[in-house]
């Protein structure tokens, strides 16, 4: 039975929790997991008017009958988790029936002092970090000094794990950043303070997702971050701290790639990023403002401005390939309804050649040109479409032609942000 994986195909915010949700509508989920990064991650769903932001939870967590796992490869703040737990809460939202990895990182208060005290201090060579402690925190677990969320459940290891981390952490923050030490006592008393209400919690997820899949049951993992930003994959040094692409999954949830049946890469209609590093199609003119303004795009967590760009078939192809994509879902075709004419870019020009795949170094990738080829637009309100049939012969053309380009089907297109604005293009 199916393992289906959502993730992001360009730098983030394509819209990945508008996919989960759609994926939920149509078959029944039994589980939705998240299997990177931390709560600097942000969905965004609108369910009948009202719209909701997961930064750390799942977005299924606002599906009926749908069991919420935070896997081990992701960096827990619990403060964080309950603060969002909260607010959802008092929204009237069910979220009863969540289950943390006993072996998920923690994020503590001093991860993201650090993160915020080394951005600051590398100045012009900033990386863009939203500051919330997930890199430090990832340092950590491959320095093997972290906490997990086990630890938090016998305070004698718990102080053990801490004084480790802070023995070199405190030596930088007090001789090389001129900052207070941080104290053990506090970290452990705040981290002690989040024990019971996390216990009932608290499971093998790994156990349990096998045994779902054993079971028949259908396992949707929801992505965070995205391909661009991946560690290994992404356009280093500007990049998240863990895996978001497909075969992060595996090592993330601790299931075999042999489950794994739908991969599924969401990618909006143009391009943005948020936070430093190169983007070729970035725009720097009054299209660039108006894809911004009509977007709304500001990022979910951060409230950055996102920057914007035309769509990226390089990207596209890249992504397919690093993720074995089956699928595409485009999203925010309803944006680009204001334009006469939408440039595609179908390759760069790099010292004057022309390459269609992603350049192999980041100088190359910095320096690359794109090369556009021109669609013709169709300048009207496609949000009340319901069916492919239903758009303008040049928005179906449009999204024909990225399908073409792109390296993998298109299954679904977003006309708008609410769970009905979908058009299923390859039911």
């Amino acid at each position: 039975m199916p393992a289906i994986v959502v993730l992001g195909a360009q730098w983030g915010d394509e819209g990945k929790g508008k996919a989960t949700d759609q994926l939920a509508t149509t078959d029944p989920i039994d589980f939705v997991v998240r299997t990177s990064g931390g709560h600097n991650a942000g969905h965004t769903i609108v369910i009948n008017g009202e719209k909701y932001a997961t930064h750390l939870l799942p977005s299924g967590i606002l599906t009926p009958g749908a069991t919420s796992v935070i896997a081990n490869g992701v960096v827990v703040s619990p403060e964080a988790l309950f603060r969002e737990l909260d607010g959802l809460i008092a929204r009237g939202v069910e979220v009863a029936d969540l289950k943390v990895s006993a072996n998920a990182h923690v994020i503590a208060s001093y991860h993201a002092t650090i993160d915020k005290v080394t951005e600051r201090f590398l100045g012009k060579n900033q990386i863009g970090t939203t500051g919330r402690g997930i890199g430090p925190a990832y340092v950590d677990k491959i320095n093997r000094v972290g906490v997990r969320i086990a630890d938090l459940f016998d305070e004698k290891i718990l102080r053990e794990k801490v004084e480790a981390a802070l023995d070199v952490r405190n030596h930088l923050l007090t001789k090389v950043y001129n900052r207070r030490a941080i104290e053990v006592d506090a970290v452990v008393e705040e981290l002690v303070s989040y024990a019971e209400r996390l216990r009932p919690m608290v499971c093998d997820t790994s156990l349990l997702l096998n045994q779902a899949l054993d079971a028949g049951q259908t396992v949707l993992f929801e992505g965070a971050q995205a391909t661009m930003l991946d560690v290994d994959h992404g356009t280093y040094p500007f990049v998240t701290s863990s895996n978001p692409v497909a075969g992060g999954v595996c090592v993330g949830a601790g299931i075999g790639p042999t489950r794994i049946d739908r991969v599924i890469g969401v990618i909006k209609a143009y391009t943005t990023r948020v936070g430093s590093g190169p983007f070729p199609t970035e725009l720097f003119d009054d299209d660039g403002i108006q894809l911004q303004t009509l977007g709304g795009e500001i990022g979910v967590s951060t409230g950055r401005t996102r920057r914007c760009g035309w769509y990226d078939a390089v990207v596209a192809r890249y992504a397919s390939r690093v993720n074995g994509l089956t699928e595409f879902f485009l999203t925010k075709l309803d944006i680009l309804g204001a334009w006469e004419q939408i440039p595609v870019c179908v390759a760069y020009e790099i010292d004057g050649q022309r390459v269609e795949e992603m350049p192999m170094t980041q100088t190359e990738f910095h320096h690359a040109k794109p090369i556009y080829e021109y669609f013709d637009g169709w300048q009207t309100d496609i949000s009340g479409c319901r069916s492919f049939e239903d758009l303008p012969k040049n928005a179906q053309v449009y999204v024909q032609a990225l399908e073409r380009i792109s390296g993998a089907k298109i299954w679904a297109v977003g006309v708008g942000p609410g769970r009905e604005q979908t058009v299923v293009v390859h039911p």
